[in-house]
C-alpha cells in the first residue's frame, strides 16, 4: 500500500506528472491516479491517493466492474463499467475520480508505484507486506455529500491540521 507523510510534502505534483505520464504519455494532473492537493490557507500541500482502506467501500459497485487485485489494490474492468459513478461517491476521500468518461485510481502500477519514484521528499513510500489497512469510517460520515475535490480538500485539512499541531509543539 502506498503511505502519504504530508509533513514531508512540498507540493510540487511531481507524483501527479509521472503518473499521469506513465498511463497515458500526456502530462495533465487531471490524467493522474494520485492528487496533490495545495491547501495554502493552512500551509499544507498533500497528495490523496486509494489507501486500500479496510472498508473497501468503493466495492459497492452494482455492476462488479471493481474486483481487488493481488497488490490489494483496485482494478477497474472498463468492459463491465458503466460510468455510474457508485465508486466514485462511496470514496470517502476522493481517490477515485471520473475523468473524461473513464475511471481514474491507482492500480500500484504493477507493483512499482511510479509516484513513489518521482517522489524526491520521501513523502511517498510503498509496503508490499501492509498489514494495517487504515479505516476511512470517520472521513465517510463527514465527506458524503461532498464532489471528488472537496473530498480531498477535507482529508488533507484534517491531516495536515494535525501536522501543524505537531510542529507548533516543536516550536513551543
Amino acid at each position: 500500500m502506498i503511505r502519504v507523510d504530508i509533513s514531508k510534502c512540498t507540493g510540487c505534483k511531481r507524483c501527479e506528472a509521472v503518473c499521469a505520464f506513465f498511463r497515458t504519455g500526456k502530462i495533465n494532473n487531471r490524467l493522474a491516479r494520485i492528487k496533490v492537493m495545495n491547501l495554502y490557507e493552512i500551509g499544507i500541500d498533500g497528495p490523496v491517493v486509494c489507501n486500500q482502506c479496510n472498508e473497501r467501500y468503493c466495492m459497492c459497485c452494482p455492476d462488479d466492474a471493481l474486483i481487488i487485485g493481488s497488490l490489494s489494490q483496485v482494478i477497474i474492468s472498463p468492459t463491465l463499467c458503466t460510468l455510474c459513478a457508485a465508486c466514485e461517491e462511496a470514496c470517502p476521500i476522493g481517490a477515485i475520480e471520473i475523468f473524461d468518461d473513464l475511471v481514474y485510481v491507482c492500480d500500484l502500477c504493477g507493483g512499482r508505484p511510479k509516484c513513489v519514484e518521482a517522489c524526491t521528499e520521501g513523502a511517498i513510500t510503498y509496503e508490499t507486506e501492509a498489514e494495517d489497512y487504515p479505516s476511512l469510517a470517520f472521513f465517510k460520515q463527514q465527506t458524503d455529500k461532498m464532489n471528488p475535490s472537496q473530498k480531498r480538500h477535507f482529508y488533507i485539512k484534517r491531516q495536515g491540521s494535525e501536522v501543524r499541531k505537531k510542529w507548533r509543539k516543536g516550536y513551543a
